[in-house]
């Protein structure tokens, strides 16, 4: 029985060391990683080698991973994990602006970066399976979440959203009304079997907010998040 072929990351780091350790430990878990160090050059590997995801560092020489991000995302999308060395709200949610699906902040664990790449790609996989399924159509007020196609628009205006945002959203939409904690939220959309990324959920649903309006999104102080109308009382 031949081996199902190794899954292709691409590492953009300018720094060698830092660079070679996330590549030499992603190899060591059996993905086909290649490489680059600045800017120009990811955008230009990314389109020769067709990866099926990325892990982005914001700092690089030529032009930023924001940039970087933004250029690969028109062409054609791709989950991409960035890497930043500052925890700062500002930069993370800069950074789900232009596409990036999840980040990390330096220093990090390479057993964590692992995780949210394996994380990341599993739902990338269950986003193509639902999409094989029957559309569904989740329906809150003037907000429409189709499953199938994965559009999203609000007063019949599309909204574009990154694949985490849009598995954030129907996750919501299908409990409308009802408060997600969120850890439940990692468990679904993430994927993670602990609640050490609750600062995640929160940063995502910052970025869906921008998007699809700040009072769509109620927050339950201490508990989690429910989705509900315009204009209801949050």
């Amino acid at each position: 029985m031949t081996p199902p072929a190794a899954r292709r990351v691409l590492v953009v780091e300018d720094e060698p060391v830092i660079n070679e350790a996330v590549a030499e430990r992603l190899r060591a878990e059996g993905f086909h990683v290649d490489q680059a160090y600045d800017g120009p050059s990811a955008v230009t590997r990314c389109a020769e080698v067709d990866p099926e995801l990325v892990v982005l560092d914001v700092m690089l020489p030529g032009f930023d991973g924001h940039e970087v991000c933004r250029r690969i995302q028109a062409a054609k999308p791709v989950p991409v994990l960035m890497l930043t060395a500052r925890d700062d709200e500002a930069d993370v949610l800069v950074g789900l602006a232009v596409g990036a699906d999840d980040y990390l902040t330096k220093p990090f664990r390479m057993r964590e970066l692992v995780a949210r790449v394996r994380a990341l790609l599993r739902r990338v996989d269950r986003a193509a399976e639902l999409a094989a399924r029957p559309s569904t159509r989740l329906v809150v007020g003037d907000l429409v979440v189709d499953t199938g196609t994965r559009r999203v628009t609000v007063a019949d205006r599309e909204v574009r959203l990154t694949p985490t945002e849009f598995d954030l959203l129907t996750r919501l939409a299908a409990s409308a009304g009802q408060v997600l904690t969120r850890e439940h939220l990692l468990a679904e959309v993430w994927d993670w079997p602990d609640a050490s990324g609750t600062r995640t959920v929160d940063s995502h649903v910052r970025a869906l907010r921008a998007k699809v309006g700040p009072e769509r999104v109620r927050t339950v102080h201490g508990v989690g998040y429910a989705l509900q109308e315009a204009g209801e009382d949050s």
